[in-house]
């Protein structure tokens, strides 16, 4: 099947998706020529920009396995990116058959994707909505109906908040969706900085997501990172890289080469 042959209607496969730039950097098969070449030009300014992506993905891994150890069996998922190994309604089932997830995200090729692998999974579902929109998404009538924000869950936004530039619309974001959690709740968060990157090197970053479907990539601060996990309880080890956070043995094959760095956290609702 060629390219085109596949291409959801609506979907423009000459311009770069981040979900499938994402998937390539995972080695994975659901991305395009315009992917591969977007994803190689980053690999060229961040030399471990493939190693990063592999070590966040891997902490979501560990952070559902944690949290689901802590009694949690409901997962909402924003901006999940297409399906790969590991998934979070994977590891979840492992700590807790039957643990409800949703998945959000308005990437076509997504929805796709994850409607095709969870058809015959009741307890998962996949609904398609912009997170830039907490009272929508958080309304839907889909996720109400599939979770109970009566009860603790867990909310993941992996590697996509240095997608939205204006940290305004970022803090209300964070904001609005700790808002709805109830006590017992967790917030688990991975966010790209700059790491060991030069200003011009960030720049052309910059200038190659704003030719994506994403249209920019911004990273932040530490600061500005701890700052979506105040008034939370922070699991150990706290806010740290993706590489570190509860890994038994650490990869430095995961560390890679000087470039770019992504936070972590898991914090709980008091």
């Amino acid at each position: 099947m060629t390219e085109q042959e596949w291409v959801p209607a609506g979907v423009d496969p000459t311009v770069p998706s981040v979900a499938r730039m994402y998937d390539y950097l995972l080695d994975g098969k659901d991305n395009f020529a315009a992917d591969r070449a977007a994803a190689a030009h980053i690999m060229q300014l961040s030399p471990n920009a493939k190693e990063i992506a592999q070590a966040n993905r891997a902490f979501l891994g560990r952070a559902v396995h944690a949290v689901a150890e802590s009694g949690i069996r409901q997962f909402l998922d924003l901006g999940t990116g297409l399906p790969t190994q590991e998934n979070v309604h994977q590891v979840a089932a492992r700590v807790s058959p039957g643990s409800r997830v949703v998945y959000v995200d308005n990437d076509p090729i997504v929805l796709v994707h994850a409607r095709a692998l969870l058809a015959e999974n009741a307890d998962t579902i996949v609904v398609e909505a912009d997170m830039r929109e907490p009272k929508a998404v958080l309304g839907h009538p889909e996720i109400t109906g599939h979770l109970d924000f009566g009860q603790p869950l867990a909310v993941l936004m992996l590697a996509v908040l240095h997608f939205i530039p204006d940290d305004d619309v970022v803090e209300g974001l964070v904001r609005g969706v700790r808002e709805v959690l109830p006590s017992g709740s967790y917030l688990i968060i991975s966010h790209v900085t700059v790491g060991e990157l030069e200003g011009d090197v960030v720049g052309e970053g910059r200038e190659v997501y704003s030719r994506t479907s994403a249209g920019n990539l911004t990273p932040r601060t530490r600061e500005q990172v701890a700052g979506f996990f105040e008034g939370l309880e922070l699991m150990e080890p706290g806010l740290v890289s993706t590489t570190e956070w509860r890994a038994e043995v650490l990869d430095p094959s995961l560390a890679g080469p000087g470039g770019a760095d992504i936070l972590c956290g898991v914090g709980r609702v008091p």
